[in-house]
């Protein structure tokens, strides 16, 4: 009989889905494979689930070659607010052999992306700030956030002060109540501005609707990066130096992201892009230290089938998972 392995969340997190560290590899060896023609993307396609704007699903097919050997799919429904005891998003990654096209398994894969946009982020700090952060200001308070405090306090050890602001003051005692600290100081904000102060990065995980990071936000040697829905204003991003961003692709035709919103309104040209992922990553791409930078993350498919795949081989040599019939 012909199985596949079926990995929950407890699966994924044993099977390695929290490491850091090859987080951060697999994004640059996906980004290796997807410019020598090994790794793509198609657009993603887009299904409303109401009037909510935020409520949407996606299916988002990729596939990676290499080590990986994988052609999946992501599959993701976001609502605007958890309901009942499910949370905002709910994901599921199926994969399956890119050299001869053999069912492989699935993945509840919504850690899994938080993941890897989170280690985008950290790949993006460490390129575009390499001598280093002191304090970073976080605004949000959900799975997001949570992801990205965690990878802060993992990958930065010489973070003195992270900066927390959510719209919901009580939403970030659970933030705080679980990180490990370490040496790092976690201090919440009544103002989104206070959080700001003295920030060498700005980072951005709401689901506002609404753009509320005006360009009072941009300063020299600032990076402001959007990993959210749409909470930075037009004006902010034309009044930073350089922008940057993980990819440009079709999604900009569709995304309500706010560098994409900006770009339909014939306000920002593609042409304007500083650098992208794989310029920083793979040519070593530097700004200027005190350019004023914005970095907006789409956040790529490719690297949710490449993390699935490693998760799914990890968890094959061990053992972990369900095995369910195929074929």
């Amino acid at each position: 009989m012909n199985t596949i392995r079926h990995l929950s969340r407890k699966d994924a997190i044993d099977a390695g889905a929290l490491d850091w560290q090859a987080a951060l590899e697999d994004v640059k060896a996906t980004l290796q494979l997807l410019r020598g023609g090994e790794a793509g993307m198609v657009a993603e396609s887009v299904m409303p689930l109401g009037a909510d704007p935020r409520n949407k699903a996606y299916g988002l097919p990729a596939f990676v070659g290499g080590a990986y050997d994988a052609a999946g799919l992501k599959w993701t429904v976001h609502r605007a607010e958890p309901i009942g005891d499910l949370p905002s998003i709910s994901s599921t990654t199926v994969i399956n052999r890119l050299s001869d096209g053999a069912p492989v398994g699935s993945v509840e894969s919504a850690l899994l992306t938080r993941m890897r946009t989170a280690a985008v982020s950290a790949a993006a700090i460490k390129s575009l700030k390499p001598e280093g952060i002191r304090t970073v200001a976080l605004l949000g308070a959900g799975a997001h956030a949570q992801t990205h405090l965690d990878m802060l306090v993992a990958l930065f050890p010489g973070l003195e002060t992270i900066h927390l602001w959510n719209r919901t003051r009580a939403n970030l005692d659970p933030l705080i109540e679980q990180a490990v600290h370490g040496s790092t100081r976690i201090l919440p904000n009544a103002d989104w501005r206070d959080a700001l102060a003295d920030a060498d990065v700005v980072i951005c995980c709401t689901s506002s609707p609404q753009p509320f990071l005006d360009k009072s936000a941009v300063r020299p040697g600032r990076l402001i990066m959007q990993i959210g829905f749409h909470e930075v204003m037009f004006e902010t991003i034309a009044a930073s130096d350089l922008v940057t961003v993980d990819l440009w692709g079709d999604f900009a035709e569709k995304s309500a992201k706010s560098l994409f919103q900006m770009y339909r309104a014939g306000e920002f040209s593609p042409e304007e892009v500083a650098a992208d992922l794989p310029a920083l990553l793979l040519d070593g791409w530097k700004p200027p230290a005190e350019a004023s930078l914005y970095f907006s993350s789409f956040g790529l498919n490719v690297f949710d089938i490449a993390f699935a795949a490693r998760v799914l081989a990890r968890a094959n040599d061990l053992n972990i998972g369900t095995l369910l019939p195929s074929i």
